[in-house]
């Protein structure tokens, strides 16, 4: 079968793996009828997970819509047909991480994550034509067929976690938020946050169409690559600070953003991936400004999945509108490279078998 394969840095390609089978009573087997390709997979894309990746076997992708085909003999919350999605670390749902909502720290299956290397379980990627979901019935839930492909994909990664931004910063009516990034998912939690009766809502973003769809929703909008970008910032908040900060990119850079325009006493929410070891955090100063600072890259979706499919049957959020592209498998690279580059305005990829 045809799948995406790591070659090494910007070096993904389609190429070929042997037809997955069921080997676990726990597992299903599903016909991809649509993946995409979220912003953390860019860091495997430009190399700075390179060590956790075997070159010409490591699949990718961990964003998926499919029909089940095959069903292990354990598994009867599901049966072939049925539409489904999946969470993007695989979780058991019966040890205590996962009792306890802790999804992504799965005891069961030591924080694997579909597509993301040998060291989190070596997992087939969603990138593909087929591919086998183990423990099912814990982290993978049936879809309605009223939501549309390019919505149900966000279910795996992207909304579940804009979800859980929007949860940590616990947004007040009135209150000042600045969302930094505006990705796919950093465009969603403005939409969640902007339902939320703030106050201004502000994204920070380098680039100008990306802005432009954040003005577009409402949002008030500011370009970081510009030398003033702060103290524009700052200006909206009468030099205060913002009550709550989303970090939605997974730089160190970014992060310190965020501690620049947070007044004290605020809180920030990072849930951007982050790859690099260290950050210089000055204790001092979080401490003396009582700034709350939430970490959640490695995000809990499974618990929040469901909510994710009733904000899109109420309306709420339409994440089809962030789809910017559509490729078929065979030209993953190009997908890779034009959403890497930024190119033609990309937003969010999706890609059919």
């Amino acid at each position: 079968m045809k799948a995406a394969i790591y070659y090494g840095p910007e070096d993904i390609r389609c190429g070929e793996k042997p037809d997955p089978n069921i080997e676990e009573p726990h597992q299903i087997l599903v016909e991809v009828e649509a993946t995409s390709i979220c912003g953390s997979d860019l860091h495997l894309y430009r190399g700075a997970m390179d060590p956790f990746m075997e070159r010409g076997h490591s699949q990718i992708g961990h964003e998926l819509i499919a029909r089940v085909s095959e069903v292990g003999n354990g598994v009867g919350k599901f049966k072939v047909g049925d539409r489904v999605s999946m969470a993007y670390s695989c979780s058991c749902g019966e040890c205590y991480m996962c009792e306890v909502g802790q999804t992504a720290h799965c005891e069961t299956t030591q924080k694997a994550v579909y597509g993301f290397g040998v060291p989190f379980g070596d997992l087939n990627g969603t990138h593909t034509e087929a591919l086998i979901l183990p423990h099912a019935e814990g982290h993978v839930i049936k879809v309605p067929d009223a939501i549309d492909d390019a919505s149900a994909l966000t279910l795996s990664c992207n909304l579940p976690s804009a979800i859980i931004a929007n949860n940590l910063a616990d947004i007040k009516p009135g209150e000042n938020v600045a969302v930094i990034g505006c990705g796919p998912t950093g465009l969603l939690t403005m939409d969640i946050a902007l339902g939320k009766s703030a106050g201004q809502v502000v994204c920070i973003d380098q680039l100008d169409y990306r802005l432009a769809v954040a003005a577009k929703k409402g949002a008030t909008t500011i370009n970081s690559s510009k030398e003033d970008w702060k103290e524009k910032a700052l200006s909206l908040t009468n030099g205060r600070g913002f009550d709550k900060v989303i970090e939605v990119v997974g730089y160190p850079e970014t992060l310190q953003m965020c501690l620049d325009i947070i007044r004290p006493g605020g809180t920030i929410a990072a849930i951007g991936v982050f790859c690099d070891q260290e950050f210089n955090l000055v204790l001092a100063d979080v401490f003396l400004r009582d700034i709350s600072l939430h970490m959640n890259g490695f995000a809990n979706v499974q618990p929040y999945m469901w909510e994710g499919i009733r904000l899109m049957e109420r309306g709420v959020v339409n994440p089809a509108e962030y789809f910017s592209h559509e490729y078929k498998l065979d030209n993953i690279d190009q997908a890779f490279k034009t959403f890497y580059e930024k190119s033609d305005n990309a937003l969010k990829m999706m890609i059919r078998p």
